[in-house]
């Protein structure tokens, strides 16, 4: 198989992306429906609320140093591909082709299978009758995230303004949601004992939850990093687009601090809210946090509402991540990474329509067979690798005398502790699971034989 050859030269992508998209492309993207089953997780290793609060605080400080490297990258390379470019950039082409690689099959790809499927089942709890498992079969909950996932791939095909503008919209309504959400929690949820309220108060001690530690240790403190660093994943995808971001050398730096910003507070108050009005064994032992707080404030209808909000937050955030991924694709046909169709521009949408179509067929592939779980819980891990060259990077290309118009706020010290952060994350992942670690590793590594053959087919 032959490469098609360099894209057609006569469409150009539409520059539409304003920074009120921008700044909700980076919100959207990250609030999806984590947040509202992450902090379980989080509780269960740190028993006590300043523990909570601690690993929140922290993951949000740690991913706005990753939004202020990648701000700093996207100012001296606006164009689209984001980390695809800056890795390139850095080290060289091998380096960003396993970065599409690993998006393409793995972890891109299966973010948007994971999120389609997360949609699918609380439609299912909307719907039991028509779409329960129990009932009907896996099929027809399959049948929606497909589903969907081809009504936002089709929305971003027709043009980037049209994307750009629903995840806008959807952004927006999901902060007002929220913002409802931790209101009503806090005016109308009672106080649960044990909760937020009684260690605010000055009332006795949170008690550490049953089978645990009298104190967390540091390896506990981050591991329930780990698990919040989880849900502010995605903040890097608007550097994906920007070649269609208007002024993205400004623009792209200040949505991605104002957004990563909007997101923590976010964060932080959500998580109030679940310990006001649950107690900290019962956060902890919760599957469906978000829904176990709205029944405690709203009686047993409080999950029906929440289960619409989890829907409306998935839809929103799955709409940012369709528009991101195939603009990666776009930039390696350009550079003779991927065969040269895929780099192509509707003539009439100025969209980059063939990415979006492939990765619209693969990602449906994912949700049908199921095998989206068994790669991404493998391979996303693998991610922090990259963000940590990345951010080591930075470092490199300053030195090469790079000027960009945005400079990274504390240079070195924020790179080179994002950098840190990154590794170690790696490295308690194969500690804790060396034989998935070792798989996942393997899965990425494999696009190193097949950028060594493109080349030669190249040559």
């Amino acid at each position: 198989m032959t490469q098609a050859g360099p894209p057609g030269p006569t469409a150009h992508l539409e520059r539409a992306i304003r920074l009120p998209h921008a700044t909700a492309m980076v919100i959207g993207t990250i609030i999806g429906a984590s947040i509202f089953v992450q902090p379980s997780e989080i509780v269960g290793r740190m028993p006590t609320v300043a523990g909570v609060f601690a690993v929140w605080i922290v993951a949000g400080a740690l991913t706005l140093f990753g939004a202020l490297v990648c701000a700093e990258l996207a100012s001296a390379y606006p164009r689209s591909g984001g980390v695809y470019v800056f890795l390139r950039e850095s080290y060289g082409p091998w380096l960003g082709f396993l970065w599409g690689w690993a998006m393409f099959w793995t972890m891109h790809s299966g973010i948007i299978a994971a999120i389609a499927t997360v949609f699918a089942r609380y439609a299912a709890y909307a719907l039991p009758n028509f779409l329960d498992p129990i009932i009907v079969g896996d099929m027809p909950m399959k049948v929606v995230a497909v589903g969907v996932i081809l009504l936002l791939s089709a929305v971003n095909w027709v043009g980037v303004r049209q994307g750009s503008t629903l995840q806008t919209l959807f952004t927006a309504g999901k902060l007002v949601a929220i913002g409802v959400m931790i209101v009503a929690g806090f005016v109308l949820g009672p106080a649960a004992d044990g909760g937020v309220a009684g260690a605010v108060s000055g009332g006795p001690p949170v008690p550490a939850l049953s089978g645990s530690a009298p104190g967390p240790d540091l390896r506990q403190f981050a591991l329930a990093l780990v698990a919040g660093l989880f849900a502010f994943g995605g903040w890097h995808m608007v550097t994906y687009s920007a070649d269609e971001t208007v002024d993205a050398p400004r623009t792209i730096p200040r949505a991605l601090a104002a957004g990563t910003l909007v997101v923590t507070a976010c964060y932080i108050a959500l998580n109030a809210v679940y310990l006001h009005v649950l107690p900290m064994d019962a956060v902890a032992a919760s599957t469906r946090i978000a829904a176990d707080a709205a029944d405690a404030v709203l009686g047993r209808g409080g999950g029906a509402l929440l289960a619409g909000l989890v829907m409306f937050s998935s839809f929103g955030a799955l709409s940012g991540i369709i528009l991101a991924g195939p603009r990666v694709y776009y930039a390696m046909a350009g550079d003779g990474l991927l065969f040269g169709w895929l780099g192509s521009v509707h003539a009439r949408f100025r969209t980059p329509h063939r990415a979006i179509a492939l990765q619209a067929v693969w990602s449906s592939v994912l949700v049908v067979t199921g095998t989206y779980r068994a790669l991404f819980t493998r391979v996303i891990y693998t991610e922090w690798i990259f963000f940590g060259l990345m951010a080591l990077g930075l470092v490199l290309l300053r030195r090469r005398g790079n000027a960009p118009a945005y400079r990274v706020w504390g240079y070195p010290l924020v790179p080179v502790l994002f950098a840190i952060a990154a590794f170690a994350i790696v490295a308690n992942q194969m500690v804790s699971d060396p034989g998935e670690s070792a798989t996942g590793l393997g899965l990425v590594l494999a696009g190193l034989p097949v950028y060594l053959i493109w080349g030669r087919r190249r040559g």
